[in-house]
């Protein structure tokens, strides 16, 4: 590995060292439980299981725990009773161990965790460990110390800052979208195909980040149950949560956006300077509305009105500057472009003004010189 791949490395270690060590702390603790306090001979089971339920997305943690001693449940009960009838160790056992957990793991709609873990579990007793009277329950106690210890790692860690994450997820989200509206006009004005080619191509991975923002939500919403102001929280999310939609609305726009700016460089006209401005003033826009959600999450509620009031005038001034490019010479790309820019204000500020649906919509088609409906 040369000096590029151990930056590389370096850096994915300085972002992703809590991982690291919440599965070192869970796995461990669970062992050390397991074998000191309850004095169970093998625990292998309470440390694989913190490893699995740490493995999973924020936000599933909980519902994979119980999966996974649900899991080691039926594998355990299913081993002990193969093992029973056909001994252990052999091919048959082997096989009617596997095909009997397999089947019951379907039948009762279970999900791949579930499948996976009671297989796992079934086939080590069956393997490793064959299960005698005594031996049974260790192993349903071991995955559910596992769990409880994994979930409790998880989410004591966010218990101080539950919605912290949820707030950096929203900056990252924001600052990307507006610095691609950003690199779309600097790429319009400059009149290079191939910077908005390349902006489309962002444009189309925006979709990952919003997703990032659902999967936020459902951790912040699992974090605050071990949170004692959580009722102070949970409202804060609920609102990011309903502007979710917005912001994903905006995101499909600006993908439009993109497309129709892909077709308007090729051209050979040259574009008006005025797009550009529109441009930019409505990248201002998404980064005052995302500094709006996320001083909301924050509960700066002062701080979140004045961002939300400079994220209404930023989109209406990039819908003013936008309008008065129509006329009888626009082209198609142009008048796409323009109705996007549109679309894209009326979402964001649905996103940071939920409860004022129709006064937006009056607002942009004012600020655009339509008349009023």
């Amino acid at each position: 590995m040369g000096f590029g791949g151990l930056r590389v490395a370096g850096g994915r270690l300085r972002h992703g060292w809590r991982p690291v060590l919440e599965a070192t702390l869970a796995a461990t603790v669970a062992w050390l439980l397991a074998t000191r306090l309850l004095e169970h001979p093998q625990p292998f089971f309470a440390p694989a299981a913190a490893l699995i339920v740490l493995g999973q997305a924020r936000g599933q943690r909980v519902r994979r725990a119980v999966e996974v001693v649900l899991g080691v449940a039926g594998g355990v009960l299913v081993a002990d009773l193969v093992v029973q009838a056909l001994g252990p160790g052999s091919t048959w056992t082997v096989l009617t161990v596997i095909l009997l957990t397999v089947l019951l793991a379907v039948a009762f709609g279970a999900t791949a965790v579930t499948l996976t873990q009671a297989a796992v579990s079934a086939l080590y007793l069956v393997v490793v460990a064959p299960p005698d009277g005594s031996l049974v329950p260790f192993r349903f106690v071991d995955a559910l110390v596992g769990g409880a210890v994994a979930l409790a790692v998880s989410l004591i860690a966010d218990a101080r800052h539950p919605l912290a994450p949820l707030v950096a997820e929203v900056r990252r989200t924001f600052d990307e979208l507006a610095g691609l509206l950003s690199g779309i006009a600097d790429a319009l004005d400059h009149h290079d195909e191939t910077a908005v080619v390349a902006a489309l191509s962002r444009a189309r991975g925006m979709d990952a980040r919003v997703d990032a923002l659902r999967d936020g939500v459902l951790a912040a919403g699992e974090a605050l149950r071990l949170n004692l102001r959580r009722r102070r929280h949970i409202g804060r999310l609920r609102s990011v949560d309903e502007s979710i939609r917005q912001i994903d609305y905006a995101v499909r726009n600006v993908r439009v956006l993109a497309r129709a700016s892909v077709t308007l460089s090729r051209l050979q006209s040259s574009v008006p300077p005025e797009l550009g401005a529109a441009l930019r003033a409505l990248a201002e826009a998404v980064r005052e509305a995302g500094a709006a959600l996320a001083a909301d999450l924050d509960g700066q509620d002062e701080t979140a009105d004045r961002h939300a009031a400079r994220a209404g005038d930023a989109a209406l001034a990039a819908v003013h500057t936008a309008g008065q490019l129509f006329g009888s010479t626009q082209t198609l790309p142009l008048a796409m472009i323009i109705g996007q820019v549109r679309a894209t204000a009326i979402d964001l500020l649905r996103g940071v003004n939920p409860d004022e649906d129709a006064a937006v919509l009056a607002r942009v088609d004012d600020a655009l010189g339509l008349p009023p409906i």
